[in-house]
């Protein structure tokens, strides 16, 4: 694994109202689709295994439902066609879409993992339990990977036991658990009003690793030489800005010169977050390799009742390594001066 690129699609609108999501606490389901300037093929290429160094794990994932512009499919498509491991997250309820990825060739289906976003209350009120799990059931058939994954919301309190027992019995083991931050809130806090503690004890029922390890560094500010933006990016899929990460530096534009090479640079310790909260992915593959931390593939899997499991042999194999195996780490004279470099650039970009 050379990189992870973590693609964004910038647009808010979804068929489902969670009453945890940003996107209800901004009212802004009104967006229209995003409108994709450049083709599929096109972005696949900007994203070739040789332009980013080697073979690296996308992910592709909306504000909204990623799956609701129908050119999507066609992206994950030309990117697994590059030679990637590529991932999307889904509330998992646009069937057509799940019918269109299982169509997609063995070799890519290999490389490919959905994670489904379990919104069991939404999910319920609908009438819907029934078409997401079939959509789950239909790209493990199809022969990809894929987890599912439970927002612990307040409300949700009281259907924690119902919910258990459905994922058992269509997936073979209990859903992971994630942990909701409240985007209301400048420190990004976590988005419930039990104590921290009890609100440990509350989701540690569903044994999730996922939750564990994001518990127990959410909310900690991280000051360590971060290599986002060098062996990570993040990326604007519709307009092809990368940036470093979430709030950091824009690096340039993918798609305006697919031949020109790519310019990454590290955060180093500058971090802006108050908080790594997607620090299940980004901490476990390796972004600071000064942190011992779990695999990525840890955060994902699960084995069923009959020994099989969610992440297929091939996909669980990739997301077990380091970004730091494919990536040399800087010595500490070159940390300093690029420390120093990211501090010069902030502060002109700070300038009226």
């Amino acid at each position: 694994m050379k990189r992870f690129i973590d693609c964004l699609i910038p647009f808010r609108t979804c068929n489902l109202r969670c009453h945890y999501c940003y996107i209800t606490h901004t009212k802004s389901f009104g967006q229209k689709l995003p409108v994709f300037p450049y083709s599929a093929e096109h972005i696949g290429r900007a994203l070739s295994v040789e332009r980013l160094g080697g073979v690296s794990l996308i992910n592709l994932c909306g504000e909204g439902e990623t799956l609701l512009p129908p050119e999507v499919v066609g992206i994950v498509h030309e990117i697994l066609k590059q030679g990637h491991y590529v991932m999307v997250v889904t509330n998992g309820t646009i069937s057509p879409r799940f019918d269109e990825l299982a169509a997609l060739p063995p070799d890519c289906l290999e490389r490919l993992f959905i994670k489904f976003s379990f919104h069991y209350v939404e999910l319920k009120k609908r009438n819907w339990l029934d078409r997401f799990f079939d959509n789950v059931v239909k790209i493990r058939e199809a022969g990809a990977s894929f987890s599912v994954e439970l927002t612990p919301s307040d409300e949700m309190i009281s259907h924690v036991k119902d919910a258990m027992a459905i994922c058992r019995e269509r997936v073979g083991a209990v859903c992971h658990v994630t942990v909701a931050r409240d985007e209301t809130t400048s420190d990004l806090k976590i988005l419930t009003h039990h104590p921290r503690e009890e609100y440990r004890e509350i989701w540690s029922r569903f044994d999730s690793e996922l939750f564990r390890f994001k518990l127990s560094v959410f909310g900690k500010k991280r000051r360590e030489f971060c290599y986002a933006g060098l062996w990570s990016g993040f990326l604007n899929l519709v307009s092809g800005e990368l940036k470093q990460c979430y709030c950091e530096q824009k690096i340039q534009n993918l798609y305006e010169d697919i031949e020109a090479p790519i310019r990454f640079r590290p955060v180093g310790p500058h971090c802006r977050l108050p908080h790594c909260y997607n620090a299940h992915v980004f901490m476990t593959l390796g972004v600071i390799p000064s942190v011992q931390t779990p695999t990525f593939a840890s955060m994902r899997n699960r084995v069923c009742a009959d020994g099989s499991e969610w992440l297929k042999p091939g996909f669980k194999a990739f997301i077990s390594r380091k970004l730091g195996d494919e990536n040399r780490e800087w010595s500490g004279v070159k940390k300093r001066w690029g420390a120093m470099r990211a501090m010069m650039v902030k502060t002109v970009q700070r300038r009226p």
